[in-house]
């Protein structure tokens, strides 16, 4: 596994650009609360720690993983933002549920992006157990909200520009 040799945080590869005077929504899931939460904070972090303001950031709860593709839909449908990050995370079970869900979620919010021509964060883990999932959501590999809120800087630099 790719992310278990690196820190998912470690920027020092790429030079973040500013998120100053852009605006950022996060949708988040309700669901997996404790992995939830805390990429919830890393994204915040990751955003003032990059020069963006509180003021500049939106936080809309949805219920569920599955509800962030609705959950940035009626976002970018009633306010201007820059960039939309989702965070969720699914756990594997013993069904097929964790498959359908995760495939839908990935086209979802695509297709959100797509439709709006706005940069929409896949900040969700999909992971097989809780470990994994907090491991990568401030524990051992970093916090994938932190990447997540990278990605809507850099997406919103670009899309700015061109």
């Amino acid at each position: 596994m790719a992310s278990s040799l690196k820190n998912l945080s470690d920027f020092s590869h790429i030079q973040v650009q500013s998120a100053a005077g852009f605006k950022f929504a996060i949708v988040v899931s309700q669901w997996n609360a404790q992995v939830t939460g805390a990429l919830l904070n890393g994204a915040i972090e990751g955003l003032l720690k990059n020069g963006g303001k509180e003021e500049d950031i939106d936080i809309i709860e949805v219920p569920g993983s599955y509800e962030l593709i609705s959950g940035a839909d009626i976002v970018l449908r009633n306010k201007d933002f820059d960039a939309v990050i989702c965070l969720g995370c699914v756990i594997q079970g013993e069904t097929r549920h964790f498959d359908f869900i995760c495939d839908a979620v990935a086209n979802g919010i695509s297709n959100v992006a797509i439709k709006y021509n706005k940069p929409v964060i896949f900040g969700v883990l999909t992971t097989d157990n809780l470990e994994q999932a907090t491991d990568r959501a401030g524990g051992k590999h970093g916090n994938k909200g932190e990447e997540a809120a990278v990605t809507a800087i850099q997406m919103a630099h670009i899309s700015k520009k061109y």
